[in-house]
């Protein structure tokens, strides 16, 4: 199953120029190497309607069947990715959201200060990283494995959940 996928980085510093985007790119390799297509990527800055604009126009119009958001998830004044997020979706999947803070807190304490959420808009799979490139890459090796599984539901594909009881 190819998965189809966009990734957004929110940083206002990123967007004005004054800082490389690391997070990004390293989330659209990350991507790539699980085998899935990135059609779309784009920084914005910490400004809800651009967000919330951003991921409902991925979502809807390019045929992204999954889009991952780096960066704003803290609790610093301008961290709006999980309210933009909320936003726009039309469903939470609180349990993706859960074990990224769950399996990062293995890792640092910090993780428990990611306010990312996740959810579906439509048949699109919408998940909230935060904007370190450590971050994002831990985050991907947890949810590497669930993402195929995920995207297949959220298409309404394979919803038998791998059971061979005949139940």
């Amino acid at each position: 199953m190819r998965i189809r996928a966009a990734v957004i980085t929110v940083s206002d510093k990123g967007y004005a120029g004054e800082r490389e985007d690391i997070s990004g790119p390293r989330l659209a390799a990350a991507l790539r190497e699980m085998g899935a297509e990135v059609l779309c990527e784009k920084v914005v800055p910490d400004l809800p309607e651009q967000i919330s604009e951003t991921i409902a126009k991925f979502a809807d119009e390019t045929g992204v069947d999954l889009i991952i958001t780096t960066g704003g998830t803290g609790p610093a004044p301008r961290d709006c990715t999980p309210e933009a997020t909320k936003a726009v979706i039309d469903r939470e999947m609180p349990g993706i959201a859960e074990v990224l803070r769950f399996e990062g807190y293995k890792k640092t304490p910090f993780a428990l200060l990611s306010r990312g959420i996740a959810g579906l808009r439509n048949r699109c799979l919408i998940v909230n990283l935060p904007g370190s490139p450590r971050a994002v890459s831990e985050g991907m090796e947890i949810l590497g494995p669930i993402l195929p599984h995920a995207v297949q539901m959220a298409r309404g594909e394979n919803l038998e959940h791998g059971r061979t009881d005949g139940e």
